[in-house]
């Protein structure tokens, strides 16, 4: 999931700094990571649908209009509060591996090795996870909410600069599959900005599932499920199935047809006035809880915004929690997580006592031991001090988008769709690739995402929302793989520690730690490297410098850096949203 030499390809779109305009309405925001996503969204809720509906038509649409990130049957986390009862809520949107995949299969098939292709598929979690949410919090039918994402697949969209980039820099991965040629490039070459992409096959499928809700008749609720059903256990399912049965790939009738999401309590932690929710330990979400609770008592106002003290502190962070992540964290379902302790504030003053002022860690630190409170876990206990990769550069992932939503009740809505359309074949009859994520995992036995028939890979994308007083505050997220929870702790302290509105707080420039496993097969990682916005004063590129960190020049405006959206409960009951212009991400409020 790399981009092999897009700079020598293609150069990336760059942002040009304007007055961009923010976003505020009395009634309800939008923002996503495409303009047409936040359309099909506004359309919604002007329709008299609320913050999940909506949420639902704009996640839909991101799979159509942004197939280089998301595919409608990928990924989709999503975390919903509902204001009426003040619950807020996880959908586990990632699916797990077949039956037919494991630790013996990529050794014995694919030479220990997770390749590009259908053998890293795990069942497509996004169908089921916008409809669970549909049905349980939504007022609308799925006809009505993927109406936009139907049309824009049967008659087509102007493809984005920003798409046109991505799809131009991967154009001999499409090569290597003709079902991808046939969708994604034109005449042999990747769509150009403002070509119009027809996706018929994925506007049938989308149309299928709507039928199957119509025939179904009766409640709400048993339209929605008929059109799940389609999915998993009907002509669709059948169609994924014999494409991987012809195909020589592991996924089977028997693995869609028994899927299901999961749906139960957010995970949260306070950070001062605030209370921040995420998904589970089957995702990364938890890791911007641990960086809260390790930043907890810090006067990070007096180190001063982007100051080299402040952002020293926030890369020594990130490797301090990402260093429990990559020890510990895992489906649930299979891996014992000592949730308990690593979201406690007693292992985070622990763990704190671990940070220098003076010096930057070289590489990641040794991971804690949440079970006793511990800073650092002890080789009696039989577990290794450290885990880790060898030194190698991360790859550029291709990765995800994200929509949050906001509505005139104060519902919200915050999912990260994702799965590109360069790391497997699109399905003949689907016309869309379906899920790859099984490259987030591992073929290390000891490792706790270690690859398990029936285990789920542990998810990059992981949406955020903030409360205060038990009321939604802010929706946010974004796509960036490991950059992610990253971009989303300094957007966090941009609007509650630094006062910024939410649109500056998404364009102030940020910086990146790479000094843990990445995520993506094959898990390289690069000891000690920062990746910072040349927007970042040179004085303070070159104290970092100073502190250890192998700091990394960025451009001005990186799209690697993320695409933060966020929506956020004003005073008087205003709606402000802030989008990302890394990627082209937008905002509208009402």
């Amino acid at each position: 999931m790399s981009l092999d030499s897009a700079s020598s390809q293609q150069e990336a779109p760059v942002h040009v700094a304007t007055a961009t305009v923010q976003a505020i309405g009395t009634r309800w925001a939008v923002a996503a990571g495409h303009a047409l996503a936040s359309e099909a969204a506004a359309r919604v809720l002007t329709a008299g649908g609320n913050a999940i509906d909506a949420g639902v038509a704009a996640g839909l649409t991101l799979g159509v209009v942004h197939p280089d990130m998301v595919s409608v049957a990928g990924v989709a986390p999503i975390l919903v509060h509902v204001a009426k009862t003040g619950a807020t809520v996880q959908v586990s949107g990632v699916g797990p591996y077949p039956r037919a995949s494991s630790v013996e299969y990529f050794r014995r098939r694919h030479g220990g090795q997770i390749p590009p292709g259908l053998a890293r598929t795990v069942v497509p979690a996004a169908p089921a996870a916008w409809l669970a949410a549909l049905e349980r919090w939504g007022t609308m039918s799925f006809a009505d909410v993927a109406a936009s994402a139907t049309e824009h697949a049967s008659r087509g969209f102007p493809v984005s600069r920003f798409s046109a980039y991505q799809m131009a820099a991967n154009a001999d991965k499409y090569r290597r599959w003709p079902t991808s040629v046939a969708l994604f490039l034109r005449d042999g070459r990747a769509y150009r900005a403002g070509e119009v992409l027809v996706q018929r096959e994925l506007g049938e499928t989308l149309a299928r599932m709507a039928h199957a809700e119509r025939r179904a008749g009766g409640s709400r609720a048993a339209g929605i499920r008929a059109a799940r059903d389609e999915f998993y256990r009907g002509e669709t399912a059948r169609r994924i199935a014999e494409f991987h049965r012809a195909e020589g790939g592991p996924l089977a009738l028997e693995d869609l047809t028994g899927f299901e999401v999961e749906v139960g309590p957010a995970l949260t932690t306070r950070h001062g006035a605030w209370e921040i929710a995420a998904c589970g330990f089957w995702c990364q979400g938890p890791v911007l809880l641990q960086m809260l609770n390790l930043l907890e008592g810090v006067d990070l106002r007096q180190l001063g915004h982007n100051s080299p003290a402040y952002l020293h502190r926030l890369a020594e962070t990130v490797k301090l929690a990402f260093s429990d992540r990559d020890a510990f964290y895992g489906d649930p379902a299979f891996v014992d997580v000592p949730a308990e302790g690593l979201l406690s504030k007693a292992y985070a003053a622990a763990r704190r006592r671990l940070f220098r002022g003076d010096r930057a860690a070289p590489d990641m630190p040794p991971a804690g031991d949440p079970a006793r409170l511990a800073a650092v876990r002890s080789r009696v206990a039989g577990l290794p001090i450290a885990g880790g990769s060898s030194a190698a550069e991360p790859t550029d992932a291709l990765d995800t988008s994200y929509v949050a939503v906001i509505d005139a009740e104060g519902n919200g809505f915050s999912a990260t769709p994702s799965d590109p359309n360069v790391d497997s074949p699109v399905v003949a009859g689907v016309g869309c690739v379906v899920s790859p994520r099984g490259s987030q995992g591992w073929l290390d036995p000891g490792h706790p995402s270690v690859v398990a028939p029936g285990k789920r890979p542990r998810l990059t994308p992981a949406p955020a929302m903030v409360l205060r007083d038990g009321r939604l505050f802010v929706a946010f997220g974004t796509p960036g793989g490991d950059v992610q929870q990253q971009a989303m702790l300094q957007v966090f302290l941009n609007v509650t520690v630094f006062d910024m509105q939410p649109q500056q707080a998404v364009e102030a420039p940020r910086v990146a730690s790479r000094s843990f496993p990445d995520s993506f097969w094959p898990h390289a990682h690069a000891p000690g490297k920062l990746e910072v916005e040349r927007r970042i004063a040179p004085d303070t590129r070159a104290a970092l410098a100073a502190l250890g960190h192998s700091v990394v020049e960025w451009p001005e405006w990186e799209w690697r850096a993320g695409a933060v959206c966020l929506v956020q409960t004003g005073s008087e009951g205003t709606r402000w949203a802030g989008a990302d212009p890394r990627r082209g991400a937008h905002a509208i409020a009402r």
